[in-house]
């Protein structure tokens, strides 16, 4: 999508939800392995993004979800699909945080959920997606790999 010859994105917050050494990875309706959370909506333009990151935890998990340290992690995707006929250009910016509790309920547009370790998990073995190299931008750099 383009404005005034200049390309037009998407934003979205995706949060690493991680239990000591597993990380939550969901899968999506569309086939899509990722990370909770989602698009940020006009109104959060001026607010801080963990609050985007807070409605889509809550709306992807569930309101019994707790979780603590909430911090940038530093690793960004780059996300191009179809979306209603046209091509969408989506930058993530990834969060992390501590999972503290609560039972996860996964929303209507999510249908299995894994928890993974850090330490072995291959992300594109299991979906060679642009939201899983990010997942794998990641752990390279917990890993001390990049």
């Amino acid at each position: 999508m383009e404005f005034n010859g200049k390309a037009l994105f998407l934003i979205a917050v995706k949060i690493f939800l991680r239990d000591g050494d597993k990380l939550l990875i969901v899968h999506d309706v569309w086939n899509n392995w990722e990370l909770p959370g989602g698009r940020v909506k006009l109104h959060e333009f001026r607010k801080p993004l963990e609050e985007a990151v807070e409605r889509k935890v809550r709306e992807e998990l569930g309101k019994e979800i707790q979780y603590s340290n909430l911090k940038q992690a530093g690793t960004f995707f780059r996300v191009e699909r179809e979306e209603k006929g046209q091509t969408v250009h989506i930058f993530g910016i990834g969060f992390e945080a501590q999972y503290a509790g609560g039972d996860i309920e996964l929303s209507a547009d999510h249908d299995e959920m894994r928890w993974v370790d850090v330490k072995k998990f291959q992300p594109l073995k299991l979906q060679n997606n642009d939201w899983m190299r990010g997942v794998q931008d990641y752990l390279d750099k917990i890993r001390g790999e990049k």
